[in-house]
Order: C-alpha cells, then sequence, then structure tokens
C-alpha cells in the first residue's frame, strides 16, 4: 500500500458501494488499484498520462474516472456514505453553513469542444454537464467557483461548480436543494439543516424567504446597504433579520471544510476541460473524506 491509497478501514466501507464487475470482458475488475490510482492523481494533480505504473494503465484509470463522473457513480456513492455516517451519528446538523472558493483554471482547462459530450454507450448527456463548462474569466485569467454546503464535522453535504464570475447569493438555493441522505432504516431522506449559517453575500429577501419557508433558522448577517435601504422604508421595510454572534462563530466550520477539500491539488487548480469531469473529481476528494475516521 503506498502513500495516500485507501486503508483496509476505508476499504471496507466503500466496497459495498462501488458498481458490481463487467460480466463480459470483466470491464471493472480490480476497482481498488483504479481508485488509488483516482485518488493519486485528485491529489497530486499530475497529468494522467504520468501515472505510476503500479496503478496500472493510465487510460484505465482516466476512462473509469470519466465514465463514473458521467453516469453519476461518484455522486451515488458520496449519497450511500453519507448514509452510512448518518446511520452511525456522525452528520452534525446541528449547523450547517454555505460558502464558496475559487479556483483557478489552469490552461489545459481551456478549449473544451462546443458539441455536446455523451455518457459512454448512451445517448444521455452526462450528469452535471453545463454548457459554459463552468469557466468564467476575471481579471485574474480563467476561473471556476466551488459552492458548498458543509457541515459541522468540516465534511461538505452538497456542492455545484459555477464559472468564477457567479455570485454567492442565487446559488444557495440550488446547493441546499442537493442536500439528500438518505435514511437505510427507513423513511425520507434528510434534506434539512437544523441551523444555517453564510455570510453577508447570502443576506438577500429571496433566500430569507426560502429559508423561512422550510422552516429552516439561520444566521446570516445584514450588509449596511441592505439595513439602510430598510430603515429608509420604514414599516414597509420589514422587520430587522435576527443575528446572533455566538452562533456565528460556527462559521469557521465551512471554511476548514473548503481549506481540507484544496489540499488535493487538482481540487485547488482546476485542470478538467469538462464541468461534470471536474465536478467528479470534487466529489471523489469529498468522499476521501467521508470515509476517514
Amino acid at each position: 500500500m503506498g502513500r495516500g491509497d485507501l486503508t483496509n478501514a476505508e476499504w471496507v466501507r466503500l466496497e459495498p458501494h462501488l458498481p458490481p464487475p463487467g460480466q463480459r470482458g470483466g470491464r471493472w475488475n480490480d476497482h481498488r488499484s483504479v481508485i488509488n490510482g483516482i485518488l493519486f492523481r485528485v491529489r497530486t494533480g499530475i497529468p494522467w498520462r504520468d501515472l505510476p505504473e503500479r496503478f496500472g494503465s493510465w487510460k484505465t484509470v482516466y476512462e473509469r474516472h470519466r465514465r463514473w463522473s458521467a453516469d453519476g457513480t461518484w455522486d451515488r456513492i458520496l449519497t450511500a456514505v453519507q448514509a452510512d455516517a448518518d446511520l452511525a451519528g456522525r452528520i452534525d446538523w446541528s449547523m450547517v453553513g454555505v460558502d464558496s472558493t475559487s479556483c483557478r483554471a489552469h490552461q489545459h482547462a481551456a478549449g473544451a469542444r462546443k458539441t455536446k459530450p455523451r455518457v459512454p454507450k448512451k445517448r444521455t448527456t452526462p450528469r452535471n454537464h453545463r454548457p459554459d463548462e463552468g469557466i468564467g474569466r476575471s481579471r485574474g485569467g480563467l476561473t471556476c467557483k466551488i459552492h458548498l454546503a458543509g457541515e459541522g464535522g468540516c465534511r461538505h453535504l452538497a456542492l455545484l461548480v459555477t464559472p468564477g464570475q457567479c455570485g454567492d447569493a442565487p446559488q444557495m438555493i440550488e446547493v441546499l436543494s442537493r442536500i439528500r441522505v438518505p435514511r437505510p432504516q427507513g423513511g425520507h431522506p434528510r434534506t434539512r439543516p437544523d441551523h444555517l449559517s453564510g455570510d453577508k453575500a447570502y443576506s438577500s429577501r429571496r433566500n430569507r424567504r426560502y429559508l423561512r419557508r422550510r422552516q429552516i433558522k439561520h444566521t446570516i448577517p445584514e450588509p449596511k446597504d441592505q439595513r439602510a435601504h430598510r430603515k429608509r422604508r420604514g414599516s414597509k421595510g420589514g422587520r430587522p433579520a435576527g443575528f446572533d454572534s455566538e452562533i456565528y462563530k460556527r462559521r469557521n466550520e465551512v471554511e476548514r471544510t473548503i481549506n481540507r477539500l484544496k489540499n488535493c491539488r487538482a481540487v485547488a487548480t482546476r485542470y478538467d476541460k469538462r464541468a461534470y469531469v471536474f465536478h467528479g473529481t470534487v466529489t471523489t476528494a469529498a468522499i476521501r473524506l467521508w470515509l476517514r475516521p
């Protein structure tokens, strides 16, 4: 077992959720060595062709990662691992934070074909595909942004990939709608945290109305311009937004979640041309965090 490979304990938790081996030709044989190769690339950010020989053919490793990113296999594995953690009481629902982080897109991430990609051997578009490929321009060059919701244990519950110039507030509802943790013992999947925290970027009437409708308690500071606008309107401006500074101290948890994800070099700097492949890369890094004790 090399540095960064799956431990025996992690493999025991992961193996039941992997797709079954292929029938004719044995396409999915030896999952463990291929997944270790994927994790090695995600952690180091090296080109696929430079993978060490101990992981086998680099093309086999890359194709499996691309296929599982396209057909949603990585998303299903993450959901299953989260369900196991929730059953063991390892998810802290008392505080879920929303935040975003910008990732510099390498020059190799540009230049994707304009035609729609297809899932191998199917006539469908890959999950999480975006026509803009999730790459935008800023003063620093090509950028990509990851929006996520993280629980109190510094692990993410849901994520969304957008171009770098996209704002945070318009993406909050989409990120929260992706929280879905099944309950193996029966019942509806859990989709609602006990409390939500966000910085000033998430303060909007639309977001607060959405949280009130879903009966989610939230701690989001109100910017000075919104506070002044509300006061100018008088009684029509509505009541002041509640804010608890002690609860807001837990906001560092979602920021630490982002730091743990960006310890993987392929997440901190985007090298994937396609948005759905980069989404699979971030999901793979998150699965590794959930497998750790």
